[in-house]
């Protein structure tokens, strides 16, 4: 196999990595049907999404200096780990004793959603970079359509979860949550077993007293 035809197919993990970076948008897709289940005021309902993009304050300098140490493959490979879990743990909230600890779940679901959205940002790019070695700016315009992709269904999936007449194992709009989980189990098992060569990172990531 030719690397111009091994590159294409390397490539082929690294965009269903974009589309797992979409699920960040389904908080407010789904931020709603939590507020009808859980009773929330709309300032508590609308705290949600502030607390998914906060991360990318915490977590952007650091994932810069991880990646250095650890390479890119594994730096996106963490960051679609994190966010698998993250769409995994509403799965289990109706196996929780009270409203208040089904909301908490969601609360470090949204978290871990946000923490692995900042990582991945910081990271694929630089991937896709090494990766493609002409039409990079094509390559990753393809790229954030495909995660385009992602945001645009999530809606469309929640509604018809919370509105189909034989909901599936009773998750209602939850069943967003499962079928974004099944994606990113693909990608994480996809993309760890894809061999990536990667060039050595020349000079040092900036850190926090540089930024």
């Amino acid at each position: 196999m030719s690397n111009s035809n091994s590159s294409k197919l390397t490539l082929i993990p690294v965009m269903i990595a974009f589309f797992t970076m979409g699920f960040v948008d389904l908080v407010g897709a789904v931020s709603n049907n939590m507020q009808e289940d859980f009773g929330l005021s709309d300032s508590a309902a609308n705290f949600f999404p502030s607390l998914v993009f906060f991360w990318f304050l915490i977590f952007s300098v650091p994932t810069g200096m991880l990646m250095n140490k650890i390479g890119r493959k594994k730096t996106v490979l963490l960051s679609i780990i994190i966010t698998t879990l993250a769409v995994f743990l509403p799965l289990f909230d109706s196996f929780m004793p009270t409203k208040e600890s089904q909301l908490w779940l969601m609360y470090i679901s949204f978290s871990l959603l946000g923490i692995g959205n900042a990582i991945m940002q910081t990271s694929i790019n630089p991937l896709v970079t090494m990766l493609v070695k002409g039409h990079l700016a094509s390559t990753l315009t393809f790229g954030q359509f495909v995660k385009a992709i992602a945001s645009f269904i999530a809606p469309l999936i929640a509604a018809w979860g919370a509105t189909t007449t034989a909901p599936i194992f009773g998750l209602s709009w939850r069943i967003l949550f499962l079928l974004f989980f099944v994606v990113g189990m693909i990608a994480t098992l996809w993309l760890g077993m894809t061999s990536i060569e990667e060039e050595p990172i020349e000079g040092k990531a900036s850190g926090f007293v540089d930024c």
